[in-house]
């Protein structure tokens, strides 16, 4: 069988997703191709996977004619769905809900792209996502719906041994854009200096993607809080060395701080877990999927710099209960997101669409 991914860019967790999904379910006889709309710094991650970048209608024509899918999953972009029906598509038509943002933003996505949906799709998949989950029996309830965590290969991006930092190192990846609030991070960074005066933030970014106005905001912020000088941003880094950069936060005795209003799974974090790189984050919502407070990592209330400080000192001097997290955060990934369980329940997915599956 043969399935189609489509997303607006190749970045972010999407990619990641996209990528990790492509290789499993190859194992279990699924070719997988991906289409993008346009470029993307996440293309240095793909490899053997057949991914296409196009987006002019003839073009996608001669794609899926080419082709011959029998499934075709898009992902947010619901204006494309009529485009590929308008192709002559007969198989199956996916709409996925991933990577929407806030909880107006994703209610707004999803109230326009219903009759989209409705008129071309058979059926939605999304992450189990408790505000996903609502907004999707609000206004889809009378549609297929596939509901499961996504992937996580802690196999293939692990844990890796590496000369620790002779400083406890922060991190935080996201965009600086407002959903990820990155305001938040530089705030507890700021507060969390006081008490950590050798603390050094390592700051991950896709800064093809920021808008200049929130990046003028980014930098005025730095200033004020003069924070330059134990600060450092990284840009594009392939995602194959990321495991190396979380193994040295984990090691240094610091932890990944994720600050997003909401997220619709989290992959950041779930990439820093399966690299023993212990977590503190807002509940964001798709988090919950791997965050149990103090037992797999630490929740703080978003807003509320006071409250991640307390955490994160107890995260960063409370050497078993750190390395409690650390394990259980590990177990309770592995158990719920696994190549494995995905694979399954996408098998099951395809043939509850009539498609014949080994």
């Amino acid at each position: 069988m043969k399935i189609l991914f489509v997303f607006y860019i190749p970045s972010g967790g999407v990619e990641t997703l996209n990528r990790q999904r492509c290789n499993t379910l190859k194992k279990h006889g699924i070719e997988c191709h991906q289409l993008y709309l346009e470029n993307g710094t996440g293309m240095q991650n793909i490899l053997d996977i057949p991914t296409f970048i196009m987006k002019g209608d003839a073009q996608i024509n001669e794609l899926l004619n080419r082709e011959q899918y029998q499934c075709i999953i898009v992902c947010s972009n619901y204006m494309i769905l009529p485009r590929i029906r308008a192709a002559g598509f007969k198989g199956s038509l996916i709409y996925e809900v991933q990577g929407l943002g806030s909880k107006e933003n994703a209610k707004d996505i999803l109230i326009h792209a219903k009759p989209f949906v409705h008129a071309n799709g058979n059926g939605l998949l999304y992450p189990k996502t408790p505000h996903l989950n609502e907004l999707i029996q609000k206004y889809y309830k009378d549609m297929p719906q596939f509901c499961f965590h996504n992937l996580m290969d802690t196999e293939h991006f692990t844990y890796q041994e590496n000369n620790a930092p002779e400083y406890p190192v922060i991190g935080w990846v996201g965009r600086i854009e407002e959903n990820k609030n990155w305001r938040s991070f530089l705030e507890i960074g700021a507060a969390l200096k006081q008490h950590k005066p050798n603390l050094k933030l390592w700051m991950f970014e896709d800064a093809t993607l920021s808008k200049p106005a929130e990046r003028n905001r980014f930098t005025q912020l730095l200033q004020q809080l003069n924070m330059s000088g134990y600060i450092e941003t990284f840009s594009n880094i392939p995602h194959e060395k990321m495991a190396d950069y979380y193994s040295k936060i984990g090691n240094s005795g610091g932890f990944l701080l994720s600050t997003s209003k909401v997220e619709g799974f989290g992959y950041a974090v779930a990439e820093a877990i399966s690299c023993r790189c212990p977590v503190l984050t807002t509940d964001s919502d798709g988090v919950r999927a791997f965050i149990i407070h103090n037992q797999s990592g630490k929740f703080f209330t978003a807003g509320d710099t006071a409250h991640a400080v307390r955490e994160a000192l107890d995260l960063m001097d409370n050497t078993h209960l750190r390395d409690a997290i650390k394990t259980n955060a590990l177990n309770h990934l592995n158990a719920n997101c696994s190549p494995a369980q995905y694979a399954v329940n996408f098998k099951q997915m395809l043939r509850t669409l009539g498609h014949v599956i080994t």
